[in-house]
């Protein structure tokens, strides 16, 4: 039999707020963070970000690390801190560290570019948060696009699974660049308006940034600590069906067989799903193959689905993990986020929920990357 694998902490930072009291008021109350570009050094203004609502050196005197680490280590540091107080721990001793990222400390290397800087690999914005809270017993870095944090909380589950860990922080970190802002530009897949997950009008995604991380945990480690559980991760599924380099399948055969493993793993049936958390980008492409698989799971039977980029933005490589903790807080608090902005129905697309309370036991969580990386995560009361 599988372990049971528990998450006993969870941090995160996004455009809707810092720690999980300010993400939960606004995900209750439908306020999204998406607006005009604030800190981030570019020239492009014509699109909105999901910023997060603080400057470097506030971050870091609120973390207490260096206003020097890239914004991506800065944005993990805060999340991870929440995280690790949240499971009851003070540092990573002992602890393995699995981050995701793709930009990494590539806002240094655009400030001083030609030169690159020190800290633009992926690699290094991990290290620099493992450092900040002691070292790791080992760090490692997954960069699969916006599947990246999703695939960092699965690896890190098979390390337990696999007992070769019994605690494990997980989850990833991005920050918006300019060449992040302007690389989404060239696939005119950007949103002049804020995006619309699902509307037969949606356009395009808006960029975001954030950070979160979990703490998973094995039922021994965490019945020998005597600490709660916040939730349990019941299942999880990769798939890449290779169909493009960024657009999914007209089937959406990578999200369909993602799901499938993350039910059988569980051991649940698609009628046992309260609610998914969608990946919804907000770009034609997306949504209607996402919808192609969701269809092909449930049928005609679809429970509540719902986006939540329309509140944080695309976070990329983070979004995994940020929709993760949505997803925890959701579990906790019974309610579904609303799907800001949707009005008009397509065909071609699931109608979303439109969110408030209810009673939730299962959810599945959706993280889809560039080139058909899919993976789902499926958490448990």
């Amino acid at each position: 039999m599988d372990p049971v694998i528990h998450v006993t902490g969870a941090g995160v930072v996004s455009a809707v707020g810092c720690g999980r009291g300010e993400t939960l008021d606004a995900l209750r109350r439908g306020l999204s963070g998406i607006g005009p570009v604030r800190f981030l050094r570019t020239e492009e203004k014509a699109f909105p970000v999901g910023e997060v609502k603080l400057s470097n050196g506030e971050m870091a005197a609120r973390s207490g690390a260096s206003p020097d680490l890239p914004r991506t280590s800065l944005l993990g540091i805060l999340a991870l801190g929440e995280a690790l107080a949240g499971a009851g721990l003070r540092d990573l001793s002992g602890i393995p560290l699995v981050g995701g990222t793709t930009v990494g400390g590539m806002d240094l290397t655009e400030q001083t570019f030609p030169a690159y800087s020190r800290m633009h690999d992926c690699g290094a914005s991990t290290d620099a948060i493992a450092a900040h809270f002691g070292g790791a017993p080992w760090a490692t870095t997954l960069s699969t696009a916006c599947s990246s944090a999703a695939n960092a909380i699965i690896f890190g589950a098979n390390l337990i699974r696999s007992g070769q860990a019994e605690i494990v922080a997980v989850g990833g970190s991005e920050s918006l660049s300019d060449y992040h802002l302007h690389g989404f530009g060239s696939l005119m897949i950007l949103d002049p308006a804020p995006c619309r997950p699902f509307d037969a009008t949606r356009a395009g995604l808006n960029l975001g940034e954030g950070a979160a991380f979990l703490i998973l945990e094995s039922e021994a480690s965490r019945k020998r600590r005597g600490v709660p559980s916040q939730a349990v991760l019941s299942g999880f599924g990769n798939a890449c069906d290779a169909f493009h380099q960024t657009a999914s399948s007209d089937s959406g055969e990578g999200a369909f067989l993602a799901m499938r493993k993350a039910l059988g793993m569980a051991g649940l049936q698609p009628a046992d799903i309260d609610y998914v958390n969608a990946h919804g980008t907000g770009t034609p492409n997306n949504d209607a193959s996402e919808s192609a698989a969701l269809r092909r799971v449930f049928g005609d039977r679809i429970p509540p689905v719902s986006s939540t980029k329309a509140f944080t933005g695309h976070t990329t490589s983070a979004s995994g993990s940020i929709e993760a903790v949505f997803c925890l807080l959701a579990l906790q608090e019974g309610f579904i986020p609303a799907n800001l902005n949707w009005t008009t129905p397509d065909p071609a697309c699931i109608t979303p929920a439109a969110g408030g309370p209810a009673r939730l036991r299962h959810i599945l969580c959706n993280a889809f990357g560039f080139g058909g990386n899919d993976s789902s995560l499926l958490f448990s009361r």
